[in-house]
């Protein structure tokens, strides 16, 4: 192993990974949603910002839709 080593004659290069680096987002959530992933992050051992982005994955990976009907409504 060297005392010293010369960084200066290193071609830089893009990181490959930047592409699947997280997006900072703006989100208004509601306060029982957020005490909510708050809790269960506690309990996991995780950031609850991470625990809410692993279950956003899952959805996506699972295909998941929201069946967003209001009942009671009618249409016309």
């Amino acid at each position: 192993m060297e005392a010293e080593y010369d960084f200066s004659k290193l071609k830089s290069r893009k990181n490959p990974y930047a592409s699947k680096l997280k997006k900072p987002v703006t989100m208004r959530l509601s306060e029982d949603v957020i005490s909510y992933f708050k809790e269960m992050a506690e309990e996991e051992g995780v950031p609850y910002q991470s625990l809410i982005n692993l279950y956003l994955r899952d959805c996506v990976s699972q295909h998941r839709k929201i069946d967003i009907s209001w009942k009671g409504l009618t249409k016309g």
